[in-house]
């Protein structure tokens, strides 16, 4: 809809004509015609009309072509909007820089070329308001006539009848990869205890979750005295619920009853009295909320006889109303079974349900397009059996799947379940969700920049104290818990590092993003959807560059992943047309000089030139003052230019460049030398790899708003300084330390931190006292992540570690110097990953029973003392992985002793002593 793009303009109109910035627009503004003098009345009236049409377009979901066209144009007038206010802001921001002695004298020699004048402001400010007008009475005239003297209709999948199971049409025989689940839900059902239960099955729409429980409910039915299935609309209502429970729980009775007549107080009475004394089972079905689980529980009697309460949910807040033991959590099929399933539509008469040879491939790929979700499974095999067993005829219908979706009857099902969830999502969400829609197929999506990426196009509101970081990140598990998004992994303290989408997902939301002009993905090998009016253009595949024809004035974010495309002339030309791009993300591109072009960027919020072969950064990049993410990590470059403190709005500045691929010496990477001021850039929160000076550690302190530092060549002399700066920082959650060498030593006695950090490097040698710092006594049991690399640690420094409770994470890289490594009993109880790489000395491993008892990961590399595998390893009940890398060759010790010891339990193991 129109209302993402509505609220966005409205936001950026609302601070225009805020005061500050109105009182910095006056100067320019006085003494000018009328129609620019009028300006801020103008922008005014606009935002009060969109106000309206927004709360028009709240009341409407789908009311035909009609409605449909006039949203569009919504839409568009909403888009030029947006655009005059960037001009607005950028006239503004011009006129108010302040400019030396030197800059007066250009500007009388060569009056410098404005981007844009207040008049053409003024002009299109007019032009918006008219048409607004004009938009309002259209709707009364076209739009209205439809009304038929009713508010909004419901859609067609909310009115059909719902039964149990009816979704997927998956008749008991179908069921694939449901066993394991099946047997739980079942173990839920009878429990030895005889408390009321609730058990919650979750999972993205067309999972199969009312499928599984269907089953179960058919065969479980005979176990309880009364039982009932509600279907929980999103838009329910509470007296339907209780009419329809109860005329389920007495029909087993043959009662009649005038459930119409009945108030809200008789249905409670009547549903208690009949749930006091007998077994119960109830099914509440796609349910969307944790209230109306709160509101039905005042009629949910636990009568001590054993009841239970099955609820199936998209959401993982609702599934958590149900204790631990009694939540399921259903995942796509694994490609056996999806296969399977598959087969067993796509071929119901032939024996075995075997797919013929000449089919195969083109099978197995519209089964990895659906990804393993059964409803998309069932639907389209169900269909492809009804075709010619052809492979021209299946490879068409593989190449337009996803127009079949929307436009074939018997497949626009699937579309409409898997469009609830994005319906039905919160508005300051549905941004951000079609984002992740400019990403390729089977993408790893990093957390970190994709929400920096929405801070940079203002998709995030602020709340409360909370950082703009903070809420995005609460954006991502709002859509992690609503089965949007898929977990792709987890750091060892569980929070998100990487997400995908499911692929019918995000070719739904590419259809969404094109059919609003959110964005285009542009990929030959696949073909284009183009759209002009598109706001994000991202390349997937391009060969022979971008036509001209889809270049767009319009865009706010150009993103490449192409990484072997020789970009030329024509993505410059695509940014010098693009006056208003926030996010340019060029990272791992063949680039080696940034684009004059990106200079006129005035709007500019996001660059990322990551893993590029840029050299050198131009000086006009200190012209972007709205730049608030500058990333370039694995980049060339050497020094920044002059003037970097101009860039007030910094947030997140990161480099690094890379010496050492392989990750064994000490410098690894070369750090940035901090330019001028860059203590002055208040804004800043992320400061990535910097080298330490003694200018920079004395005002390192000013920068108290940083929450991820990362300081390169420490020396001793910095010591006590750094100690102060970093006492100023009540925000810090990450720091990095390193030194100068590797035997400089690092005097940290006097550590103190006002907040508990969350994860800490340590590069070189630190003194005696370092654990004994108020920073190790007051804050470092919540430590999560511990990282320690060439700090020559001694034996009781090692055993002063295992008192740092909530570590999950330990790394220890030339980082001890004894021969033996004790784990004793009780120690580390909540690591979950360990790292010993380069132990020259350690020769002994013992872990005592009742340590590292969460351990999943050990990862052993370069011990070379080392005889035997860990002793007490089969103590290890949790580990998943271990890994003993550039041990002794296939003749040595280690190698002979390895596989004696008891390694059975764990799963995954690999040593390089097999000879491989």
């Amino acid at each position: 809809m129109a209302e993402i793009a509505i609220l966005l303009v409205m936001k950026k109109i609302t601070i225009a004509l805020a005061e500050e910035t109105l009182r910095s627009a006056r100067p320019l503004l006085a003494k000018k015609s009328q129609s620019i003098t009028e300006l801020p009345c103008d922008m005014k009236l606009i935002k009060n009309e969109l106000e309206l049409i927004r709360a028009f377009l709240n009341e409407i979901d789908r009311k035909g072509e009609v409605i449909e066209t006039w949203i569009g144009q919504v839409r568009r007038l909403a888009f030029d909007m947006e655009d005059i206010v960037d001009q607005f802001f950028y006239v503004v921001g011009n006129n108010n820089q302040k400019r030396s002695w030197c800059d007066h004298v250009k500007k009388i020699v060569k009056k410098p070329q404005s981007l844009f004048s207040l008049d053409e402001i003024a002009i299109e400010t007019k032009r918006i308001n008219q048409e607004l007008k004009q938009l309002s009475e259209s709707r009364n005239r076209w739009a209205k006539p439809l009304d038929c003297g009713t508010t909004t209709p419901v859609t067609s999948y909310e009115t059909e009848p719902y039964l149990p199971g009816h979704d997927y049409s998956i008749n008991d025989d179908d069921l694939v990869g449901t066993d394991k689940n099946k047997q739980t839900l079942i173990g839920a059902l009878h429990f030895e205890d005889h408390l009321l239960r609730i058990i919650a099955v979750w999972g993205m729409g067309g999972i199969g979750k009312s499928t599984l429980v269907n089953d179960v409910y058919k065969n479980e039915l005979s176990s309880f005295d009364c039982h009932t299935w509600v279907s929980i609309s999103h838009k329910y209502k509470l007296e339907d619920i209780w009419r329809n429970m109860l005329s389920d729980l007495l029909r087993k009775d043959k009662k009649e009853f005038d459930a119409e007549s009945m108030n809200s107080t008789y249905l409670i009475d009547e549903l208690k009295q009949i749930m006091s004394n007998k077994r119960y089972l109830v099914i509440l079905d796609d349910v969307w909320t944790t209230e109306v689980i709160l509101k039905l529980r005042n009629i949910l009697v636990d009568n001590g006889l054993g009841s239970r309460v099955i609820i199936t949910t998209r959401m993982e807040e609702v599934a958590s109303m149900a204790e631990d033991g009694c939540k399921i959590k259903l995942e796509p099929l694994n490609d056996h079974d999806a296969w399977v399933l598959f087969c067993r539509k796509a071929f119901p008469k032939i024996q075995n349900h075997i797919c013929p040879p000449d089919l195969h491939q083109c099978g197995k790929d519209i089964v990895e397009k659906c990804d393993g979700l059964p409803l998309a499974l069932v639907a389209i095999g169900s269909i492809l059996s009804l075709k010619r067993k052809s492979v021209k005829e299946w490879r068409l219908f593989f190449n337009q799947l996803i127009w079949e979706l929307h436009i074939n009857e018997n497949l626009n099902r699937v579309e409409k379940i898997l469009n609830l969830s994005y319906k039905y999502l919160p508005h300051y969400l549905k941004n951000c969700f079609l984002y992740c829609a400019v990403f390729p197929e089977d993408y790893l999506i990093g957390r970190r920049n994709l929400t920096w990426m929405w801070i940079a196009e203002g998709f995030i509101e602020p709340n409360g104290a909370s950082s703009l970081e903070d809420v995005a990140d609460g954006y991502v598990d709002q859509l992690v818990n609503r089965s949007m998004l898929q977990v792709a992994s987890r750091n060892s303290f569980a929070r998100i590092k990487c997400l995908r989408m499911h692929d019918l997902v995000r070719e739904l939301a590419i259809f969404q993003s094109t059919k609003e002009s959110f964005s285009t993905n542009y990929d030959e090998n696949h073909g284009v959807m183009v759209d002009f009016d598109s706001r994000r253009l991202s390349v997937l595949q391009c060969n022979k560059g971008i036509p001209l024809s889809i270049y767009s004035s319009r865009l706010r974010a150009f993103i490449t992943f192409d990484t072997s495309m020789a970009l030329s002339s024509w993505y410059s030309s695509i940014l010098s047309k693009s006056k208003y791009l926030v996010v340019l993300d060029l990272s791992d591109s063949p680039i080696e000089t940034v684009p004059d072009s990106v200079g006129e960027l005035f709007n500019l919020r996001f660059l990322c030139l990551n893993n590029t072969n840029v050299k050198e950064l131009p000086e006009f990049i200190t012209k972007l003052q709205n730049l608030q993410t500058l990333s370039l990590e694995c980049t060339q470059l050497l020094k920044f230019p002059q003037g970097m403190s101009k860039l007030k709005q910094l947030r997140h500045l990161l480099f690094f460049k890379l010496i050492d691929a392989t990750y064994k010496s000490f410098n690894n990477w070369e750090s940035m030398e901090p330019f001028e001021g860059l203590w002055t850039l208040k804004e800043l929160q992320s400061l990535n790899e910097i080298r330490a000076t003694n200018v920079f550690v004395a005002n390192l302190g000013n920068l108290s708003q940083l929450r991820v530092l990362s300081i390169s060549d420490v020396k001793n002399s910095h010591c006590a300084q750094l100690c102060d700066a970093l006492s100023k920082m009540r925000h810090l959650s990450r720091l990095e330390i390193r030194t100068w060498n590797e035997n400089e030593l690092l005097h940290l006695d006097n550590l103190e931190l006002p907040n508990p950090l969350q994860v800490l490097d340590l590069y070189g040698r630190f003194s005696e006292g370092t654990f004994e710092s108020p920073f190790f006594l007051n804050h470092g049991s919540e430590l999560y992540l511990i990282s320690l690399k060439y700090c020559q640690l001694t034996e009781n420094q090692l055993s002063q570690l295992s008192r740092l409770s909530k570590l999950t994470y330990l790394d220890l890289t030339r980082a001890y110097t004894g021969q033996q490594l004790h784990f004793n009993a009780d120690s580390f109880q909540n690591l979950k990953k360990i790292l010993l790489k380069d132990l020259p000395h350690v020769n002994q491993i013992c872990i005592y029973d009742g340590a590292l008892v969460n351990l999943e990961y050990l990862y052993m590399d370069n011990l070379p003392e080392l005889q035997d595998a860990p002793i007490g390893v089969d103590f290890l009940a949790s580990l998943k992985e271990a890994y003993c890398i550039n041990m002794h060759g296939q003749h040595g010790a280690f190698a002979s002793n390895f596989w004696k010891a008891k390694l059975d339990h764990i799963p995954n193991v690999y040593s390089t002593t097999e000879g491989k």
